[in-house]
């Protein structure tokens, strides 16, 4: 099969350039064919190409499984990362969120926690850009802490993983334990769902996609507490937010005792990530 022929199959589902992105993804993964060898027409299950896995793929992907579980795989910040069922698929915003907070002012070595840690790529990008620090990353999920102990195995960074629950952790945990919070929880409310792509809704995991439409504000509340509680003076918290409630989650961290608080832009122009800073007043 072409690589034409390959991406047009995918129409009725993706749009046009959704599905020659995926295709040369398949392409590149699957065939080790490069950009050149399919302009050139090659074909993407010629010789030394597996038919019979090129056509899995293939199937896969009409039904409507996303193309980073069909290959088990994602591409975070430059670097592989394994995914599959159960876990979330790294998205290109987020990889702003690392860059932001590595570009940030922090005692050495800084003490980062990532509470939903998912498939660690937050953690294990932080623990790369930021070699000196302690990475610590949270999940409640057994399947998510496999799939991210395994990146970091892959990519040699040094986390250490825990299954812990933010909203049944108490807000009174010891002082001073982190330098830098940052998570990127649950955001979208149930009723949003019904506008979102089907590949997310049907395949990648509610319990990291979605907040009940009457608490939006659910994980950015204990998350917030957790960190006013937790975090060193001069210590910051970093959230990847729904737009819609940016205002919201400034209010909220305000209201819980945090100071200059900013927001930041991810690369399609939307306020995707907001930071506020702990500053214990004398």
């Amino acid at each position: 099969m072409t690589y034409e022929a390959f991406w047009k199959s995918l129409t009725p589902i993706y749009d046009p350039d959704e599905a020659k992105a995926i295709t040369r993804l398949v392409a590149e993964v699957l065939c080790g064919l490069s950009w050149a060898d399919l302009i050139a027409g090659k074909d993407m299950t010629a010789v030394g190409n597996d038919l019979t896995a090129v056509d899995a793929v293939h199937r896969r992907l009409l039904s409507g499984e996303p193309v980073q579980y069909v290959l088990g795989e994602a591409v975070f910040y430059g670097r592989s990362f394994s995914v599959g069922p159960g876990v979330l698929i790294p998205r290109p915003e987020t990889e702003e969120l690392c860059r932001w907070i590595t570009c940030g002012d922090y005692p050495t070595p800084p003490r980062i926690l990532d509470i939903g840690t998912g498939s660690g790529c937050i953690a294990v990008t932080l623990s790369k850009e930021m070699p000196t620090a302690t990475v610590n990353g949270w999940d409640i999920s057994d399947t998510a802490l496999e799939t991210a102990r395994k990146n970091a195995v892959r990519h040699k960074a040094t986390v250490v993983l825990n299954r812990r629950d933010i909203l049944a952790t108490p807000w009174d945990d010891s002082y001073g334990l982190w330098d830098i919070i940052v998570s990127n929880p649950p955001y979208v409310c149930r009723s949003e769902g019904a506008a979102m792509k089907p590949w997310v809704v049907d395949h990648e995991p509610a319990t990291a996609l979605f907040v009940p439409d009457d608490d939006p504000l659910l994980f950015y509340r204990h998350i917030g507490h957790y960190a006013w509680a937790t975090l060193r003076d001069g210590g910051v918290v970093y959230f990847e937010i729904n737009p819609l409630y940016a205002r919201q989650i400034t209010a909220l961290l305000s209201s819980i005792g945090f100071s200059d608080t900013e927001t930041h832009n991810d690369q399609f122009g939307k306020t995707r990530f907001i930071r506020a800073w702990k500053r214990n007043k004398t």
